[in-house]
């Protein structure tokens, strides 16, 4: 799969550059997003500008790893859905339940704000 990775300085921003994500690449875009968990800058902003259409299995690796993350106290926002993408996510009820944004710019506001968030809560434990 190819992806452009731009890693900030409280989280990475990965894009896909594939129009279609098919049901062949769950297991790879599962493992790679899953890898972000382990390093230093560990929440990813997932910028879907470039992919028209998903299988729907995606959508479903892309709901179970966003709850990983969050279980793991990491951020994960997905921004820039394209009408297909987003059309496929509300027709399997995902919309709902995933963090997603209109841009990239609000992806980076949630990602912050769920940090200060953390940091209030760990603080009052």
């Amino acid at each position: 799969m190819n992806v452009k990775t731009d890693t900030k300085e409280k989280f990475t921003v990965i894009t896909p550059f594939e129009e279609n994500l098919s049901v062949n690449m769950t297991g790879e875009l599962g493992q790679m997003l899953l890898t972000y968990l382990q390093k230093d800058i560990p929440h990813v902003v997932l910028n879907l500008s470039q992919v028209k259409t998903m299988d729907d299995k995606i959508g479903e690796i892309l709901a179970e790893t966003q709850q990983k993350f969050y279980e793991n106290d990491c951020s994960f926002v997905i921004c820039n859905l394209q009408p297909g993408v987003e059309a496929s996510l509300d027709k399997q009820e995902l919309l709902e339940i995933m963090n997603v944004t209109p841009t990239e710019s609000e992806a980076w506001d949630i990602v912050q704000m769920e940090e200060i968030e953390r940091e209030l809560l760990g603080g009052a434990e």
